[in-house]
């Protein structure tokens, strides 16, 4: 019976090892997935030998899964901060095919998410490239100013948000140069100033015969030695004359072709009137703040012209329409575009549906086109289309001027500055405020008659708002 009970015992104990080693080795496949298993000690009856061996495998399995779980985390962190993406151009706009690249950033400079690593510069905007996830710029696949297209890669980022910027190296440490030796004093009497030379000169003789005479038309005066070098005559040295060639960007490139385009293939011709300014400065002025007030917004010039050229360009139909090679393409709508001046060029945001808009509307989509053109944040699509232009040289103080069309379009309108003249009223003469503006045409499309017509329509809606109202 002892002897029974002693063996069940072991097969017991048997067990409950059998039990711990399993456990322990899915501990080691799973990587800290593991399940405390304590042996009965009061069962084993003394049997120190089997119960040491259970205590180290479970402190085993516990070193070891915790050892692999630590490998594993910063084998992950090291992958992931060791890793190197490559970033590609941004796809771009059906009317752009390529463009020049800018770098603002160098190899080895520190960047956060979404910050400005480069522009490439098209024809028509410049569309920035941002860098997709903090990291360390590892290397350039293209050169700053050469050209890309859509979907190729830019650069190389080292992924991470710790990489931090490579510290410059440090100048070596100056040496001291040691002063030199001091040199041996000459022996010289200290009162004479040099030795003496005795080798002098020889004294010649006086003449003892007597001197031939010269007859004095034979004596020539002769010029004076000069004892020292006449100082060379310098003449006037100007300012520097230097010269510097820069290359054209692509946007500057883009706009000398469209004009000379213009020149080539359309038969332009411009006409002119003049606009008293007095009543649409009177109305500004009345309401400029409650209009600010109720709208947030500045009440400006261009809005009313912006407003009187879409009443225009609907009762003069052709002069928002262009030619489509033998096809003459007339529109519905009316996307009027206005060129604002960027140190980079001339661009032209187009304001959508003119026709549909108020004032209020149009300062707006204005204020919003001006500040992202000031920004350089203008989209391709913010360009695109247009079917007339406004460009207003009176902000640079412009007294005339002769506009040139803005291909494909037809015609363009140019404001100058307001200056106050003596003008005839009512057979009497008065100072006015008054603005020339020229409408430049292309004389294929549009006819003398359509075209002062419509130059006039603008006239009358800018000196009397009323009669967009009244629509007459």
């Amino acid at each position: 019976m002892q002897a029974s009970l002693t063996m069940s015992m072991r097969r017991f104990s048997h067990f409950r090892w059998l039990a711990a080693y399993k456990q322990t080795t899915t501990t080691l496949q799973n990587i800290g997935a593991f399940t405390q298993t304590e042996p009965n000690a009061s069962v084993l009856n003394g049997r120190s030998s089997l119960h040491s061996l259970l205590e180290r495998t479970r402190f085993t399995s516990r070193l070891s899964a915790c050892t692999l779980s630590s490998r594993a985390f910063h084998t992950s962190l090291r992958h992931g901060a060791d890793e190197v993406i490559s970033v590609n151009a941004p796809s771009f706009a059906d009317s752009v095919s390529e463009g020049d690249i800018r770098w603002e950033k160098a190899v080895g400079d520190s960047v956060s998410a979404d910050e400005l690593v480069g522009e490439i510069e098209t024809d028509k905007t410049n569309m920035p490239v941002y860098a997709p996830s903090d990291g360390v710029i590892e290397q350039f696949l293209v050169e700053d100013g050469a050209t890309v297209t859509a979907g190729i890669p830019l650069f190389k980022l080292k992924l991470g948000a710790g990489a931090a910027k490579p510290a410059a190296a440090s100048p070596p440490p100056a040496t001291e140069t040691p002063p030199p030796p001091p040199s041996s004093p000459k022996d010289v009497p200290p009162t004479s100033s040099g030795p003496i030379p005795s080798d002098l000169p020889p004294v010649g003789a006086p003449p003892t015969g007597p001197m031939a005479s010269i007859p004095t038309a034979a004596i020539k005066p002769q010029p004076a030695a000069s004892s020292s070098i006449a100082p060379s005559i310098v003449g006037h040295v100007g300012g520097s004359r230097s010269e510097q060639r820069v290359k054209m960007n692509r946007m500057r490139q883009r706009i000398a072709q469209r004009l000379k385009d213009a020149q080539n293939t359309a038969a332009m011709l411009t006409t002119f009137n003049e606009i008293d300014m007095s009543n649409v400065m009177e109305m500004r002025n009345k309401y400029k703040e409650a209009f600010q007030k109720k709208h947030n917004l500045k009440l400006g010039f261009m809005s009313a012209f912006v407003k009187a050229a879409a009443f225009a360009l609907q009762d003069q139909p052709v002069v928002n329409a262009v030619i489509d090679d033998l096809e003459i393409v007339y529109r519905d709508f009316i996307d009027i575009s206005v060129a604002v001046a960027t140190p980079k060029g001339l661009v032209v945001p187009v304001i959508r549906n003119v026709e549909q808009m108020n004032y209020a509307d149009i300062e707006k989509t204005i204020a919003e086109l001006g500040e992202k053109a000031r920004a350089g944040t203008l989209a391709i699509e913010d360009m695109d289309g247009g079917t007339f232009t406004i460009s207003n040289g009176g902000v640079f103080g412009s007294m005339f001027g002769t506009p040139i069309i803005n291909p494909p379009q037809s015609a363009i309108l140019g404001m100058h500055g307001i200056f106050d003249r003596p003008v005839a009223v009512s057979g009497k003469v008065e100072i006015r405020p008054m603005m020339y503006v020229a409408l430049t045409y292309d004389h294929k499309l549009v006819d003398g008659r359509e075209a002062v017509t419509f130059l006039r329509k603008i006239k009358g809606a800018v000196e009397d708002p009323r009669i967009m109202l009244l629509d007459l």
